[in-house]
């Protein structure tokens, strides 16, 4: 009889222990235990605390939803913008629920779901006095979210239209700086802002800024088996018009075909940031 060489059988051996462990990890992924996440529960309409306990908003119906189509339950924790970071990284949390705008910088360090929702920025002011342009945040101070992409856009230009900027721990935070006139504006994304318009006729939206950026959802660079079934789903609910109807709900409008809460990637995660897969890919819809 001929007898395989010693080394042929350690290799194959440890293929086969290879294979099982990606299966045992995206296995594991997917059925066991709830999903642990967080949302800044101040940052309304995406979170925001609900009478009699808990939370609401169009990332809680998101969380939610996609826990279901996972099989799996799903525990939403509510901490500040700042916070959500750290406790993906400490693994206090498997992903970030809370909107998170995809950035070049944060793909270097997130693995990153393609994006459910265009993210562009809004001024908020008082009624009459919001901006029409860029050039009117002279001499204004500009209320900011901290830890947001927000802050770091006021960081950014704040010497190029000459304006300050303050740092709340919370948007509503930085929503009453502008009420309190602590304040002239605050910027944040034009989901909040029109919200907060909505909910209070004493503010006014304004100005703005495009920015081709989406929101995404957030994983630790070593989980791929999670960013891929968190794909798979956001995929499906673009697919079955789920996605459009909540923000209808939320957010009072339909998304168009090249809004990201109904355009399908080909690939997985954000097309042309990093961590970016373009294997095309057939979602698999229950």
């Amino acid at each position: 009889m001929q007898r395989r060489p010693l080394l042929s059988v350690s290799l194959r051996a440890l293929a086969l222990g290879a294979a099982a462990t990606l299966f045992c990890a995206g296995s594991a992924w997917a059925q066991t235990g709830p999903l642990r996440t967080a949302v800044d529960a101040t940052f309304a309409p995406h979170a925001m605390a609900k009478l009699g306990g808990g939370s609401q908003g169009f990332n809680i119906d998101l969380g939610e939803e996609l826990a279901k189509r996972l099989g799996r339950k799903i525990e939403i924790e509510a901490t500040e913008f700042s916070g959500l970071v750290p406790g993906l990284n400490s693994k206090r949390y498997d992903f970030l629920l809370a909107p998170v705008t995809v950035t070049p910088e944060r793909a270097k360090a997130m693995l990153f779901t393609e994006g459910y929702l265009d993210t562009d920025y809004t001024f908020l002011g008082r009624k009459g006095t919001a901006p029409t342009k860029l050039e009117d945040l002279k001499g204004k101070t500009i209320a900011v979210n901290k830890g947001s992409n927000y802050e770091g856009w006021a960081r950014d230009n704040a010497a190029k239209y000459d304006f300050k900027f303050d740092v709340y721990g919370s948007n509503a935070d930085a929503v009453q700086a502008v009420l309190a006139t602590r304040a002239d504006y605050n910027l944040a994304g034009t989901t909040v802002v029109a919200w907060a318009a909505k909910q209070n006729p004493a503010l006014q939206t304004g100005y703005t800024i495009k920015t081709g950026l989406v929101w995404a959802l957030p994983f630790r660079l070593d989980d791929t088996a999670g960013r891929a079934a968190a794909s798979n789903a956001l995929k499906c609910m673009k697919q079955d018009g789920t996605l459009a109807k909540l923000a209808l709900k939320w957010f009072g409008y339909t998304p168009g075909s090249e809004d990201a809460a109904v355009k399908i990637a080909p690939g997985t995660g954000v097309p042309g940031m990093g961590g970016y897969d373009p294997t095309p890919v057939t979602p698999k819809c229950v």
